[in-house]
């Protein structure tokens, strides 16, 4: 695995990161070696946050704990990662096709132009809208923690998005094929 280390508005002691690179190591056993893990550490009002997202074959896992203590949030981001991770493998490697995350052709990706309009575009994010599952989507919308995810339906090959209900149910946006 593949460990990047970084820290915002803070700067990181060599023990840290040796402990990070640690605690990352029992996570091998879920990932091969092209598996990219990146650690977060940032400081704000007297609060640490550590973040650890790990990329591996077009799957997200991510986790983010704030403490009082560096340590102590590096102890708990990890511990929830590896429960999350633990939790779902077995959905994934029961649900999942053994190519539903390969890369799929990108020719349908266009660039955002940014015109003259009232409202204020803060933030563009550019992502790979693989072939899936409905049930994979909400799956990977779980582990990411997201309230939505959009994902190109592998049946019928069209944009969807799935997202959590304020019930705790989950709702499909799918294209109208009429129009």
């Amino acid at each position: 695995m593949n460990i990047t280390i970084r820290g915002r508005k803070i700067n990181l002691r060599d023990s840290f990161k040796e402990r990070a690179e640690k605690k990352l190591k029992k996570f091998d056993r879920f990932f091969d070696s092209n598996a990219d893990a990146i650690v977060t550490a940032s400081l704000e009002r007297d609060r640490f946050t550590v973040e650890i997202t790990i990329k591996s074959q077009g799957m997200l896992y991510r986790s983010e704990k704030t403490a009082g203590d560096l340590i102590v949030a590096l102890e708990a981001v990890t511990d929830s990662l590896f429960q999350q991770i633990v939790k779902n493998k077995a959905k994934l490697e029961a649900k999942l096709r053994d190519d539903a995350f390969t890369k799929p052709d990108e020719s349908y990706l266009y660039d955002y132009e940014e015109g003259d309009s009232e409202y204020k575009i803060v933030r563009n994010k550019r992502f790979v809208v693989n072939h899936m599952t409905v049930d994979e989507a909400i799956l990977q919308m779980n582990m990411l923690g997201h309230e939505f995810f959009m994902f190109r339906n592998g049946t019928t090959d069209e944009i969807c998005v799935v997202y959590r209900r304020k019930d705790g149910n989950y709702g499909l946006l799918e294209p109208n094929p009429d129009r």
